[in-house]
């Protein structure tokens, strides 16, 4: 049937591409790209549309449960003391009101922590963006990638956001972690390949930060022999900080808001940049 499609709904390799003549525009069932982008639909004049802030409500909830989790002492000690039905209480508790967030990437994602922190712990926002935009009423402020190592030492929790690219991976490292406080906690709600595993284990094990929690990790599945399982004061979920009923609804009415628009002739909603790979 490609030869005689206009519009797919999921993703292509080389070969469909080749066979799809009629192709005008793609529908991806995901946000990032780094898994349905290839040369041949790159240099193509088929347009790409993605499901990015599809997933961002539910990704801004489990970064929040998470740095919860990890600042009120239910990770390193009200859970595990569950299991094992131990009363001893944690004094050594964080606060979060006020605190400092930085956030690598505003997109859906970045935005939807930002909400969160901002209005539900008044937390100053600080952040970067690849892409130019206006400042969010809810961002203190919000500068270029470069930026980053500036950004570092003032925050007290660091937020992955950013999309994967070749530019992006790995950019959470060695300097980064060195650059945090050791008050500080770090979180990642995009891919696990922005971040230097054996860095931010040798940071939460030599105790030079506070916490991280992980929503991605590299590679997936993650195998039992990883070096994060045996790090203190980490949370990992499993690719899955994006999910809910309502991200259903929000996909369904992603795409029926785009084929109405397609057979409209109107412009389209999350056009990816091809060249940018986001």
């Amino acid at each position: 049937m490609l030869p005689e499609a206009d519009v797919v709904f999921g993703a292509l390799n080389a070969e469909m591409l080749s066979r799809a003549k009629s192709l005008r525009w793609m529908q991806a069932i995901e946000a990032g790209m780094e898994h349905v982008l290839f040369p041949e639909l790159i240099k193509s004049n088929v347009v790409v549309t993605n499901m990015a802030r599809m997933f961002a409500p539910g990704l801004g909830d489990t970064c929040m449960s998470m740095l919860l989790a990890l600042t009120r002492g239910l990770q390193k000690t009200y859970i595990p003391q569950f299991q094992q039905r131990v009363w001893k209480r944690d004094f050594n508790l964080v606060e979060l009101d006020g605190m400092t967030m930085g956030i690598s990437g505003m997109g859906g994602i970045g935005q939807a922590v930002a909400t969160r922190a901002h209005y539900g712990f008044n937390m100053k926002i600080i952040a970067t963006d690849a892409k130019p935009m206006a400042k969010p009423i809810f961002v203190d402020t919000l500068r270029e990638p470069a930026w980053l190592m500036d950004m570092i030492p003032q925050a007290d929790i660091v937020v992955c956001a950013t999309p994967w690219t070749k530019e992006t991976e790995g950019l959470f490292n060695a300097k980064v972690f060195g650059a945090m406080k050791k008050s500080a906690y770090f979180l990642n709600m995009s891919r696990g390949p922005l971040v230097d595993e054996k860095a931010l284990v040798a940071a939460l094990k030599e105790g030079r930060i506070a916490g991280a929690g992980l929503d991605v990790v590299y590679p997936e599945q993650y195998p039992a022999t990883g070096a994060y399982w045996q790090c203190p004061n980490l949370l990992m979920t499993q690719h899955t900080g994006g999910f809910s009923p309502g991200r259903q609804i929000r996909l369904m009415g992603l795409l029926a808001e785009n084929v109405r628009r397609y057979t409209s002739g109107l412009p389209l909603m999350n056009v990816v940049d091809k060249q940018r790979g986001y």
